[in-house]
């Protein structure tokens, strides 16, 4: 069905193409004896026409809303034509036995039959069925979950989990997914769905946060200046927009700073190549500065018999005998 007006105005058309010549002439006659007032048996007999008359017509324009209004809602096309194409058929037969159903036991209880042993029977039929087959349907209503609300679409790279890969296919009891080192993956989807899902498909900018740490021996005139300096450097990048750049602490043997920044476009290429960019400038721009990297280091020092620290560079070295 279109979108918009046009799809509203296909589905109207398609309950009134469904509207049936017998459910016609059944009101037409209902109408006809009530005017006329023709004898009892023949009262009786288009009574009981015009009630299975309007529970079939009833019937046939409740499965066409239904399912005129899934298939409006599935109208998409693409590449889960096939997926949607089988969820639709099972939605059908599901739709078609409860309308037919409820329309049989409208028809026999306006009849006189006495339907309550009926529904009693399907009740308990139905939870044996249910019970019996509750893995089944979970995951046939996880799929439709999946295809009508779009949480992912085939071709979507999804992490969950401990797994990234690529989805392949949609199924009414699977979804199978190419991981990142070239397995396939299949999983249940009422399993997938149980879990944190990322759409990594759908990512729109890409954020980077690069550590720096720098020798407590740098002057205070240049720890002043670096999260200018570092804030022009990502400004020199393409694709680049500029978060913060900060001072986060004294580290065991380092002045730690932090840098983050947002890559304005999706692909992880360019966000790779736009870290590395800035990791580059910043080495060279601390070289051209004199500001040295921080590493692990360790002083030792040695005590004087008075208990005084002495640092070992400023020993002169002992004559010898």
């Amino acid at each position: 069905l279109p979108r918009g007006g046009e799809g509203w105005r296909a589905l109207a058309r398609g309950v009134v193409d469904r509207t049936l010549q017998l459910f016609l002439v059944a009101v037409a006659l209902d109408g006809a004896s009530h005017a006329v007032a023709p004898p009892g048996p023949l009262l009786a007999l288009v009574d009981r026409l015009f009630i299975i008359a309007m529970a079939v017509q009833g019937a046939l324009w409740l499965r066409e809303v239904i399912l005129g209004l899934v298939r409006r809602k599935a109208e998409v096309g693409g590449e889960d034509a096939v997926a949607l194409g089988s969820a639709i058929g099972v939605i059908t037969v599901l739709v078609n036995v409860v309308v037919w159903l409820l329309a049989a036991i409208l028809v026999l209880d306006n009849l006189g039959v006495n339907v309550t042993a009926l529904v009693a029977g399907l009740g308990v039929g139905g939870i044996a069925i249910g019970l019996a087959a509750q893995g089944i349907f979970s995951d046939l209503f996880a799929a439709l979950a999946i295809l009508f609300d779009r949480p992912f679409r085939v071709g979507d790279t999804i992490s969950y989990g401990t797994s990234t890969g690529t989805v392949e296919h949609i199924g009414l009891k699977t979804t199978r997914i190419r991981s990142l080192s070239g397995e396939q993956l299949v999983m249940a989807n009422t399993k997938l769905l149980e879990q944190q899902v990322a759409n990594l498909r759908r990512i729109e900018e890409r954020r980077v946060v690069l550590s720096v740490g720098i020798i407590y021996q740098t002057p205070p005139d240049r720890l002043e200046a670096l999260p200018t300096e570092l804030q022009a450097l990502v400004a020199a990048q393409a694709h680049c927009r500029f978060d913060r750049a900060v001072f986060t602490g004294f580290g065991p043997s380092s002045l730690d700073f932090e840098l983050v920044f947002f890559v304005t476009v999706p692909e992880l290429e360019a966000m790779l190549a736009a870290r590395q960019a800035v990791g580059f400038a910043i080495v060279r721009r601390f070289a051209e500065l004199g500001i040295e990297f921080a590493y692990p280091t360790q002083t030792t020092f040695t005590a004087a018999p008075d208990g005084r620290m002495i640092d070992p560079t400023q020993i002169s070295e002992r004559p010898r005998d």
